[in-house]
Order: structure tokens, then C-alpha cells, then sequence
């Protein structure tokens, strides 16, 4: 799921070819062209750019020759820089831009060269990032040994830079290059992103734009008389480990340009990509720089003497199921039972801000810029089954453009502290850039670890060890990022498992760096009886709740429990269903029967569950809890490959001797129906749910405010 989708979309013809063009942000702002580079990448290498652009400025993307909705010329003259500079103009022409700044990766990079030097009347500043300036360097000798093409006997490394590769074996070729390209450890989303990009192009868009001849840039002497012509303010930024374009024609492009040099120590070739937070604040500022005067727009700032301020608490609060705002709100009321002088402010997404306005909580007014990560997640999802690791992997430009929100935030707010629950975009970008961290921060989760769910591959084991290898060098390495790290949970909580093969047990590791708050439910469990008397429960007929929480992941589960509800009902035969849709389910999209309430949101839900005879849950860690604290009976399903609900809840509630877990592939309505019997007949024998996790969470995070 994108972070934003645009609000123009169009195309061009020229001389037959089609170009397509999206367009991002107010008709009103100053514009930027993030412009196309190479056909081995379409528009989206700019996906981390465009949200945070967006927000300030207007943003136009061109689909190169080749990729995404733009025509790939049979001929390789169609595919020359001069031919992308003159698309670039004609989108510029289509959407009315008299001028804009333009941006340019790598090739991309050349071209902005290019429209800046020929077209100084559009142009008011030029980004170059690891511009590909070929003639003002040499390229490293291993691409220069091998031929494009002549068949080569090797089919390894850069000989797969061949035509006779390209077409007969894209993959090998398109996993080696990217690997290239991000040189950085810990990259395999970013390498994933450009194999799916390259692929997506075609070997033949490939191998023709190498045959496309560029008389500009033939020698060093010309190129350089281009560069010096440029007029208008230049960036140039440049990975030092770049294995693609050698650092030092940056170096002379930077010379030649009179330009500002960013060189990111450690980065690769593609640092909007990998790098994309610092890579943002530089086009921000340089933007900032370059845009007309006539352009820009009055900004007006407050600054508070710091003793004239008192404690102020920006809390995050993850938007992924409701479970985690009603244990914040308690975290929260605690928090200002200790310190009743703190002024605290929510950044959080719908429904969690629903849920929050209802208790008359301030809502920071950002929050209406956040991108929707339960939206994400809920698109990732197939009937019953969820990869929770793999969403959250591609959620990663949903997660820069909030992270992004919540900086600006930060910067201009004066927070003594921020506490992040699952914030894991602000946990990953303040670790990725420790210079950014601007208050105390206190971390907040009910798992450590990513794990691959029963049934994936090595792959996928492969995947989450990197990951974890990745946390646990940043928390290693700068430890004071998390002044404070709370486990919602115990000790015996945590998996028996090792993050990956030659890296720490989870429990050791988890021991060493967080403290335990124990659970927190985020209520006071009511009397069964008093609860049931409260919402008018019949006496003596059985009342069994099927909810999935406040994601909309959980249709599918919806309507397996009322397909069987006829099944219940021949064992149980005045048995009443309560549906409970959530707040992103339509009530009126289930199927329904005689016996079956279905109703929607309820903010009192935790009510019920005390009321209720039992219940049939999804996995979440939230609900079933909230059932073991209620000491009610359950039935839970974990959705498929989802590793946390699998995984971590299954420990917990195993711990707690809570629930029946049911399989949703294998169950039956007569299955299911036998299970629900079962649960009704068996006594509760649930370990004690502690009552004091808000309040020992909320000590935590008073010492540290």
C-alpha cells in the first residue's frame, strides 16, 4: 500500500511515445521534478521522497522510457538522455510548472545535468545524487574486463552485465547489480525493491537503452564545459562505498557546479533509498534554499523559555488493533497521577484516535498526516492468513513518511519525552540517525524478536535473523537511544527461542536491556455476574462473543464462526451469538441468522467479554488477554504465518494455560462447534493476571521524565 497516492496522474505523447507522470501535493507549492533515472528502476526509487515532499511542496515523477506506464521505443535512439530531457520538459508543459527544482539518481543524475545546463529558465536548482558522470572517472577495472556483447564463459559477478544474460537469465543478473547498488549491510528490502524493478523493465528496454549513443557525455573535456554552464544552485550527494559510480566524479561534478557536497560516509549508490531520512533532509533544506522568493510561504515558529515550560509527553501509541490505546490510556492516567503537572499529546492514527477522543485525550494535530499502517496491514491480509513480518517489511514507505511526521513534531515541539509503543519506525530512524533524537525516549512492546512463522521457508529465517541482527547492533551501539525499554509482559514470556543462527537468546538479551511491567490490561476486570447484570445478559442462556479487534483483518474468521453457528446451535440449542464487526468491518456485510447479533464498534467490548459464557478470538495478544484476565473460556485462531500471533501470543497464553487454540484451515463447523462445547464444560484454571502493570509502567516512565 502506498503512503500517498497522487492527485494527478497523467501522460504525453511525443512523436508516439506515451509518458506517464504522477503528481503529488497543493497545485499552489513550489514544484520538484524527482526525475527518472535508468530503465532498471521505475519512479518508485523515489517512494521514500514523495509523502515527505508532498506534504510542502508540489512533486511531479516521470515514468522513464520503458518502465511503469511509459512507452518503450523499439529503437535504442529512443532511449537517449537528450529524449528523457525533452519528456521531462513536455510534463512540465502538461501540468503547467513554469519552473521547478529537479532530481536526479545516478543516470538520473546525468540528466538533471543535462536540464539544468539547456534549460536554465525551467530549472531553479538542481540534486544530484551519485550522479553516473562516466567520462570524469573510471569505473572500477572488474566491469570494464567482460563484454556486453560477446557470450561470455562467466556467469557470475559483473560478467552478468551481458545482453546474452539479460535476456536469457534477468534474476541472476538483477540480484547481483542491486546488490551492488546497496552496499550497505542489512539492505534485502531495498534489494528486493530493484529486482522487482528490473524485472518488471524487461531484458529488451535493457539491452536497448545500452545501444542509445550519448555525444554528450563522450568525453571528459565536454562533459565538464556542460557542467560549468550550469547556473542555478546545485546538491550533490554521494555514498562514499558507492561500487556503481566512483565517489570521486561527485567530487569533480561538486568542483565543476561550484555545488554544496553531502558525502554519506558507509553509503552506497542508491542513499535516497537506503539512507532516505538524511537523504530528506538535505533536499528540505536545499529546497529551502533554492525556492523563489515569490514561492515560499511565511512560516511562523513559538519558542517557550525552557523553565517556562512544563513536562511535556508526546506519546505514540501503535495503531495496529485497539489493544495497544486502551494499555497506553492506563499507562497514561498513571503517568499523570504520578506527575498531575505533565501536559501529554497523542500522535496516533484512526481508529486509535477515535478511541482517544472518546476519553477527551489531546490528539496532536499531525496525526492527520500520518499515513494508515492498520490500512496497510489489513491490504496485506488473504482470507485468514496474514505475513505479519513480510507487511511490516513492505510497509517501509508508510513508515518513512511517518517517521518524517513525527520528527517535524519533535523539532518543533519541546518534548521533555517520547514514548513510543511499537513505534518501530521511530525506534528504527532515531537508531539509523542517533544525531536526530531530540528528548528521552522510552520504548514500549509486548514481544522481542522477529521470528519466521511455522510453515515459511529458510528465506524467510533468513530474513528476520538480519533484521534482528540489525536491532541488536543498533541498541548495542547506541544505547542511550532507548533511555528506557518496558516489556508489557514477564520474563517467562518471552519465546524460548535464539534470534538467529549466531545471535543471542531472545529471553538473555531481552533480560539485559528492558525492564518487565508485567501485563497491562488497560481495565479492571468486572465481576462476571455484576457485568452481566450491567448489560442485560439473559440468566440462563449462553452468550458466546466472536470478535476480531479493531483491524479489519479478521473477515474471513467473521464468517467461518457464523457458517458454523448452526453446528453450535444443534449442541447448544438456545445458544446466542454476539458478532462484534470492529470498527473497520460493515455490520451489515456479514451474513446473519436467528440467534446471531452483529453489531459494530463497541467501546465498552472488554465489558462483554466478562459477561460473556466465552468467546472465539482471533490470535491478537490484546483480546486474549483480556479474556485470561476475565477468566473466561476462548477459542483462538492465530492467523496463518502471522509469527507474532503464532509464535509469541501462543507462548503466553500457553504460560498463562489460557484458550484453545483452533487451526482456521482445518476447522469445520462441526469441529468448531465441538470445541466451543468442550470449552463451556471445562473449568477455568488460568495462572493470575497481574492488576498493577499500568501503574509499574508509568513509575518507569516518571523516573525518566
Amino acid at each position: 500500500m502506498r503512503a500517498l497516492l497522487p492527485d494527478e496522474s497523467g501522460a504525453v505523447d511525443r512523436d508516439g511515445v506515451s509518458i506517464g507522470y504522477d503528481v503529488y501535493g497543493d497545485a499552489d507549492a513550489p514544484a520538484i521534478v524527482l526525475l527518472p533515472t535508468w530503465a532498471i528502476a521505475d519512479a518508485m526509487h523515489w517512494k521514500a521522497q514523495i509523502p515527505v515532499l508532498a506534504r510542502r511542496f508540489r512533486v511531479i515523477t516521470v515514468d522513464g522510457r520503458g518502465t511503469r506506464r511509459s512507452d518503450g521505443p523499439a529503437e535504442a535512439a529512443g532511449y537517449t538522455l537528450q529524449q528523457h530531457a525533452d519528456d521531462v520538459l513536455a510534463v512540465l508543459d502538461a501540468t503547467g510548472t513554469a519552473h521547478a527544482a529537479i532530481a536526479g539518481v545516478s543516470i538520473g543524475g546525468v540528466l538533471a545535468c543535462l536540464l539544468a545546463a539547456v534549460s536554465p529558465d525551467r530549472v531553479t536548482g538542481a540534486i544530484l545524487i551519485a550522479p553516473a558522470l562516466w567520462s570524469l572517472s573510471p569505473a572500477d577495472p572488474p566491469r570494464q574486463v567482460y563484454s556486453f556483447v560477446d557470450v561470455e564463459a562467466d556467469r557470475d559477478g559483473w560478467a552478468t552485465y551481458n545482453q546474452h544474460v539479460w535476456r536469457n537469465d534477468l534474476p541472476s543478473f538483477a540480484e547481483f547489480f542491486w546488490g551492488r547498488i546497496f552496499s550497505e549491510p542489512h539492505s534485502t528490502k531495498q534489494i528486493e525493491d530493484g529486482v522487482g524493478w528490473t524485472l518488471a523493465t524487461g531484458a529488451e528496454t535493457l539491452v536497448s537503452t545500452q545501444f542509445a549513443a550519448e555525444p554528450i557525455f563522450d568525453d571528459a573535456d565536454r562533459t565538464a564545459a556542460l557542467l560549468r554552464s550550469i547556473r542555478c544552485p546545485v546538491l550533490v550527494v554521494q555514498g562514499s562505498d558507492d561500487e556503481i559510480s566512483p565517489p570521486r566524479r561527485s567530487e569533480i561534478a561538486a568542483e565543476l557546479t561550484r555545488a554544496d557536497l553531502l558525502v554519506l560516509e558507509g553509503g552506497g549508490h542508491c542513499p535516497q533509498a537506503r539512507d532516505p531520512i538524511r537523504v530528506n533532509q538535505a533536499i528540505l533544506a536545499f529546497l529551502d534554499r533554492v525556492t523563489p522568493a515569490a514561492d515560499r510561504r511565511p512560516v511562523r515558529t513559538t519558542w517557550t523559555r525552557g523553565l517556562a515550560r512544563p513536562p511535556r509527553v508526546l506519546y505514540l501509541s501503535s495503531p495496529i488493533g485497539l489493544g495497544h490505546a486502551r494499555r497506553d490510556l492506563a499507562i497514561a492516567r498513571g503517568l499523570r497521577q504520578l506527575r498531575p503537572d505533565v501536559e501529554l499529546d497523542w500522535l496516533a492514527q484512526a481508529p486509535v484516535t477515535t478511541f482517544l477522543g472518546a476519553a477527551a485525550e489531546r490528539i496532536h494535530s499531525a496525526s492527520d498526516h500520518l499515513a494508515s499502517e492498520s490500512a496497510h496491514l489489513q491490504s496485506e491480509a488473504h482470507e485468514h492468513d496474514l505475513n505479519a513480518f513480510q507487511a511490516i517489511r513492505r510497509m517501509d514507505e508508510i513508515l518513512v513518511a511517518n517517521f518524517s511526521v513525527f520528527q517535524d513534531v519533535v523539532d518543533s515541539g519541546a518534548y521533555d519525552l517520547v514514548v513510543g509503543d511499537e513505534a518501530w519506525d521511530v525506534d528504527h530512524f532515531w537508531h539509523e540517525n542517533p544525531e536526530l533524537k531530540r528528548s528521552a525516549f522510552v520504548w514500549m512492546t509486548d514481544f522481542v524478536g522477529w521470528l519466521p512463522a511455522p510453515g515459511t521457508d529458510e528465506r524467510e529465517a533468513a530474513l528476520t535473523a538480519d533484521y534482528n541482527a540489525e536491532m541488536i547492533a543498533h541498541v548495542e551501539r547506541f544505547g542511550r537511544q532507548r533511555d528506557r525499554s518496558i516489556f508489557i509482559g514477564d520474563r517467562e514470556d518471552i519465546v524460548p527461542q535464539s534470534f538467529g543462527p549466531g545471535l543471542p537468546d531472545i529471553g538473555e538479551w531481552t533480560s539485559r536491556h528492558f525492564e518487565f511491567s508485567g501485563y497491562v490490561s488497560g481495565f479492571e476486570p468486572p465481576d462476571h455476574a455484576e457485568a452481566r447484570a450491567r448489560l442485560g445478559y439473559p440468566v440462563d442462556v449462553p452468550v458466546v462473543i466472536v470478535t476480531v479487534g479493531g483491524s479489519g483483518v479478521g473477515r474471513a474468521l467473521l464468517t467461518r464462526i457464523i457458517a458454523a453457528f448452526p453446528a453450535m446451535r444443534r449442541q447448544i440449542s438456545d445458544l446466542r451469538l454476539m458478532v462484534v464487526a470492529g470498527p473497520r468491518i460493515d455490520p451489515s456485510s456479514l451474513p446473519g441468522h436467528d440467534g446471531i447479533e452483529i453489531v459494530g464498534y463497541l467501546d465498552d467490548l472488554p465489558t462483554h467479554l466478562a459477561a460473556c459464557d466465552a468467546a472465539i478470538v482471533q490470535g491478537g495478544l490484546t483480546t486474549t488477554m483480556e479474556l485470561v484476565a476475565c477468566r473466561r473460556p476462548f477459542l483462538y485462531f492465530p492467523l496463518g504465518q502471522h509469527f507474532e500471533q503464532q509464535l509469541h501470543v501462543r507462548h503466553r497464553l500457553d504460560r498463562y494455560r489460557a484458550g484453545s487454540c483452533l487451526d482456521f484451515a482445518t476447522s469445520t463447523p462441526d469441529s468448531i462447534a465441538d470445541a466451543l462445547v468442550s470449552a463451556l464444560a471445562t473449568p477455568v484454571d488460568y495462572r493470575a493476571v497481574g492488576t498493577d502493570g499500568a501503574m509499574r509502567a508509568a513509575r518507569s516512565i516518571a523516573e525518566i521524565l
